[in-house]
C-alpha cells in the first residue's frame, strides 16, 4: 500500500500524510501563517455573529491610533 499524499493547505507542496509531523501542513513555518490568517481573521467561519456580540471591522478598515 502506497502512503497517503496531500497538499500542504499554505503552500500547496506534497506531502507523505504519515510522516509530516506538522500535518495537514509540511512545516511549522506553514501552520503558523495559517494560525496568523485565523487570528487576524482573514480566515472566518461564516455565520451571524452571537447574541450581543459585535463583528469588529477588518483590521485594514479600522483607524489607526493618533490618525483622524
Amino acid at each position: 500500500m502506497s502512503p497517503t499524499r496531500v497538499k500542504c493547505p499554505t503552500c500547496k507542496r506534497e506531502l507523505d500524510w504519515q510522516t509530516a509531523p506538522f500535518r495537514p501542513f509540511c512545516s511549522e513555518r506553514c501552520r503558523l501563517i495559517d494560525l496568523g490568517a485565523w487570528l487576524s481573521e482573514r480566515h472566518a467561519i461564516p455565520g451571524e455573529a452571537a447574541p450581543g456580540e459585535e463583528r469588529s471591522a477588518p483590521a485594514e478598515e479600522r483607524p489607526q491610533k493618533g490618525s483622524t
